[in-house]
């Protein structure tokens, strides 16, 4: 098991050619950042992984290729990829080029070089799915990219307190880039359209996987998504597959003031159906909430809670922690 204690192994390092067991296949749900430190998590413990991951957002480069292109935002998606680069110097290199971005006042200044590379892959092989594998294989990634749904969506926010004169009244805040920034308090969210079609790459490996992870990342933008996109959601509750809800270290902007129960909450609302097998916490979090272990149980979930912290003092999951712990949930 890969330890913070020592960073150098891994459970892919000690098995021999021809004796290693089976490793679990781990689909991965979320978008952004808290995707990419899942998924740098999980590359170190198995071989077969799988993130799946949001086409809400609309802001910034991928903002703009989406309106120019008509395309699914690659911004997420191409985050995910860097992360699923290895740790070797060619990985670092292109998980390094990929998130780079060009540095000009003109027309292509602030686009990620790796979001042309895929946008311009999609445009040449008419297929995201096809484009996705490509950047995967250039890249040597440990794992498969895919998006959640097949169309760009739009994500609108139901909010409280968005106009002071009238902090009671429900406003609608349109588009991820808004509803992340927004200083209103969220309460639900919808996708735009209400019944897109899931990527059948997506339900495919969600029916066929061991585990599932969900979180941690953006609750309302990157998180919960995933179960508004039915067909996605139905894979969600009918896989065989484990479920793991990973929180995040403490509330982001888009839950800023919320307990780490209502997190688990928010999820219950916007998917009745959804059951979980494990809700995995840091030890801050998770201490500062008494009703966190209720709620958990509440989806059929047992409560872990482990140092995942990074020591830096940000609120970031250190991957070699947030390793171990996914690797003793899935007895690896």
């Amino acid at each position: 098991m890969s330890t913070p204690d020592n960073p150098g192994s891994s459970p892919l390092q000690h098995w021999h050619w021809g004796l290693r067991p089976s490793l679990p296949s781990v689909v991965a749900f979320g978008g952004g950042h808290g995707l990419a430190a899942s998924l740098t998590a999980l590359r170190r413990i198995t071989d077969q992984l799988t993130a799946i991951v949001t086409v809400a957002d609309d802001g910034g480069s991928s903002g703009r290729l989406r309106a120019e292109l008509n395309c699914l935002p690659p911004g997420d998606l191409r985050m995910a990829l860097a992360a699923l680069c290895g740790d070797d110097e060619y990985g670092r290199l292109w998980a390094d080029v990929l998130q780079s971005r060009f540095a000009s006042a003109g027309p292509l200044g602030d686009h990620a070089i790796g979001n042309l590379l895929i946008a311009g892959l999609w445009e040449r092989l008419g297929d995201p799915v096809a484009g996705l594998d490509m950047v995967a294989r250039l890249l040597g990634a440990k794992g498969r990219v895919l998006p959640m749904a097949s169309v760009p969506l739009e994500i609108v926010a139901e909010v409280i307190g968005l106009d002071p004169l009238s902090p009671d009244e429900i406003s609608y805040i349109h588009g991820q880039a808004q509803v992340a920034k927004t200083t209103a308090e969220v309460r639900a969210v919808h996708l735009v359209p209400q019944d897109p079609p899931a990527c059948p790459e997506s339900i495919e490996v969600v029916l066929d996987a061991d585990w599932i992870v969900l979180g941690p990342g953006s609750w309302f933008t990157s998180v919960i998504p995933h179960l508004l996109v039915p067909k996605l959601a139905h894979a969600i509750y009918e896989t065989r597959a484990k479920r793991i809800l990973t929180l995040n270290l403490e509330p982001a902007d888009e839950t800023a003031g919320f307990s780490a129960a209502r997190h688990v909450e928010l999820l219950a609302e916007h998917a009745p159906r959804l059951r979980l097998d494990i809700v995995l916490a840091d030890t801050q979090f998770a201490s500062d909430d008494a009703h966190l272990g209720q709620r958990a149980q509440s989806l059929g979930a047992e409560l872990v809670v482990a140092d995942l912290a990074a020591r830096d003092g940000s609120a970031r999951h250190d991957p070699l922690r947030l390793a171990s712990a996914y690797a003793e949930i899935m007895g690896i």
